[in-house]
């Protein structure tokens, strides 16, 4: 699939905005001493303390931490689903920091794909039919929406099943089928919460193996959330958050490649081919 596919209007509209503040042209993401406060009646929760961060376009990044760091808020913040208390934060050079919540719905669906642990599918709703739904909010044409719906279910090897609902995929292809959804709008950033969660260890692996791919032959910015130690090291960059602030941020010197390991792991048994045709 050729980075023609998709339309490039996120990036147009990020360039022409009046909010936009002068940044790196490779800076996906910079967050300027981030806060986030909750108010549990007359209890402030202080979920960020001053969080400063800059991913640039192509990086690789796992955010790790205990419950309770701060990783879950700094994801809702990455994903525009939350406004930071105090900061900045800018999505390629877009202050979205205090838009209003409609506006940054729209954002939120041209510039970030989501890639969720529990899948997040329609259940009533075929493969395909799962994969358009971010082009429909969109406003991209019928034809236009299944060619590239069929191409991004080819990309994470599900062709052969676009017509297949949920319960007919096994847990790998239904996150196969969430990835191939965060892609159909060629976003800036692909941002999966806990995406191997749900799985096995080998899909675990092979779902790492998609975004390795998606990172290194379409340069796209990948960040994921995960208290995985291993799933990690599939990462070229590991952030370490706790009590609300970042402890560490250094690049893996060794980094795990998910090809390799899967060539090292024993062949798959026949479960998860069998899943569709099973309950068709």
């Amino acid at each position: 699939m050729s980075d023609t596919s998709f339309p490039q209007t996120a990036q147009r509209q990020v360039i022409a905005s009046p909010l936009a503040l002068r940044a790196g042209a490779d800076e996906v993401i910079r967050l300027d001493q981030v806060h986030k406060t909750y108010h549990m009646g007359d209890v402030e929760v202080h979920a960020l303390r001053g969080v400063s961060l800059i991913v640039d376009r192509g990086d690789s990044v796992a955010i790790m931490g205990p419950s309770g760091s701060g990783k879950s808020t700094m994801m809702n913040i990455i994903g525009c689903l939350d406004h930071p208390t105090r900061g900045k934060y800018l999505l390629n050079g877009l202050d979205v920091s205090g838009i209003p919540t409609n506006e940054l719905a729209d954002i939120r669906n041209l510039h970030v794909g989501f890639v969720f642990q529990s899948f997040n599918l329609l259940s009533r709703t075929s493969a395909i039919e799962n994969v358009e739904l971010p082009m429909i909010y969109a406003g991209v044409p019928s034809a236009e929406r299944l060619r590239r719906a069929r191409e991004a279910l080819a990309i994470v090897g599900l062709a052969d099943r676009e017509n297949n609902y949920p319960n007919q995929l096994s847990g790998g292809q239904q996150q196969r089928v969430a990835i191939a959804r965060a892609l159909v709008n060629n976003p800036s950033l692909i941002l999966a919460d806990e995406p191997t969660g749900a799985l096995d260890s080998r899909t675990s692996v092979e779902v790492m193996e998609i975004f390795q791919r998606l990172n290194l032959e379409r340069n796209m910015t990948i960040v994921i959330v995960t208290h995985e130690s291993d799933i990690a090291q599939f990462a070229g960059r590991i952030i370490q958050f706790r009590d609300g602030r970042i402890r560490r941020d250094f690049r893996v010197t060794r980094q795990r490649i998910a090809r390799e390991v899967l060539e090292q792991l024993p062949p798959p048994g026949d479960d998860e081919e069998d899943v569709g045709e099973e309950e068709l």
